[in-house]
Parts: C-alpha cells; structure tokens; sequence
C-alpha cells in the first residue's frame, strides 16, 4: 500500500510493551506520531528513543500520542529499555509495537508487501527503511511522514515544529514559511481572498507580493 499525506493511516491491531492495542482506537481523538526502527540493540535507535521519552512533557503539553515500533518481539524490547535508560537517562514510557510478523512496516510500507517471514533473521540492514515518522491528526488521516537513513539519527526538535504547524494550521488559514518557530510571522493561504482575510485578522496584514501576506501567529491572540 502507498500512503501520502491526507491519506487515512492504516488501522491495526498488535502487541506493544503496553500489551495488545489497536491503533485507531489507542490514538481516540488526538494526534500521533508513530516512530519505527529496524531492529532492537541497535546504537543510533537507542539514542533515539531515550531523547523522545525525555521529551514527554512537550509531547503531552501538544496532545499528542507517541508509539515506537521494532522490528523484535516484545521481550527483546522490555530488555532494551534497561540499555535505553543506561545510555540517555529516560526509559520510555509509551508503547512500543512488537512487528515480528513485519505486518505493520508492510501495511505503512516501510517494507515491500511481497517480503516473506518475520523478524527473525533479519538485520538492521534488512530492515533498513524500516525508519520512518509519520504524524497522524485527530481525523486519523496522515499529516507528515519521513524517511530517516540509519547513520542519522531524527531531530526531534524539528518534529515538535512541525507539530506546532500542523496543529496551527489545522486551525487557521494560514501557512508557516521557512524556518518558522512557534510565534513568528505567517502566511496567510493564497484561496484566502482580500474581503475573508479582513474578516478573519481585522489587524491587517503585510503584502510582500500580491500571492503572499504576512500576518502575526493568529495561535498569540489565544495563548
């Protein structure tokens, strides 16, 4: 299955360190991000699941549900928590999804649907697309998805921004421009016509071209 964004994300169902869930019915009506990685004891991947378990707070204070996912089995994970904690200082607190039957990178794609067995056997290389993110909104379609290389690791700093936009611009018509930080100046979206946008930010604006408008973060005014 290919998946873009606005695409529903495929709902399932599968065993977690949290124990069975099903994903719809876990996320209710927040948003999610569902981080994947290729296989358990793995250097970059611990790094990476200790910085986003320090990051809770931030996540929560967004409403937004995290999910890991290894391509190991459940105990493999609860193992690799210790070494997580030793490593970064945070022991992850959400769930992790245990995806030996590999149904789960094959439903998001992150592997070939045609690719046989499961997870035992196969080294991190073979799995090695298995190093996506994908944001998920509280309709339960896609928002974001990207694919990491295994020498890098995510920068999550960058995710939080991105959420920051999503969920801005889910709820105003407007766009974020680049390098935008929560609070900086945004773009009024170009279907917005001169009579709507004077209704919807009475304060004006700035026109830097006539297809770009400048206005304040309208979220400031709620904050």
């Amino acid at each position: 299955m290919v998946l873009r964004i606005n695409d529903i994300a495929p709902d399932f169902t599968a065993q977690t360190t949290h124990g069975e869930i099903t994903f719809h019915d876990w996320l209710g009506d927040s948003w999610g991000m569902l981080c994947s990685h290729p296989k358990d004891f793995t250097p970059v991947c611990t790094t990476e699941l200790g910085v986003l378990a320090g990051l809770h707070d931030e996540f929560a204070r967004r409403e937004v549900r995290v999910i890991g996912l290894s391509v190991d089995p459940a105990d493999d994970h609860a193992r690799w928590l210790a070494d997580i904690g030793d490593v970064t200082g945070h022991v992850p607190a959400y769930p992790i999804i245990a995806d030996t039957d590999l149904a789960v990178a094959k439903l998001y794609d992150m592997l070939p649907a045609k690719t046989d067995g499961g997870s035992e056997g196969r080294s991190a290389a073979d799995n090695a697309t298995v190093r996506a993110v994908f944001v998920v909104g509280p309709d339960k379609r896609i928002k974001l998805q990207l694919t990491y290389p295994m020498s890098t690791g995510r920068n999550f700093a960058e995710l939080l921004r991105v959420i920051d936009s999503l969920q801005l611009t889910a709820g105003h018509k407007v766009a974020t421009p680049a390098d935008w930080q929560k609070g900086d100046d945004v773009i009024i979206l170009p279907a917005v016509s001169d009579a709507e946008a004077g209704r919807l930010f009475p304060d004006g604006w700035e026109t830097v071209k006539p297809y770009l408008r400048r206005v304040p973060d309208p979220s400031r005014e709620s904050s």
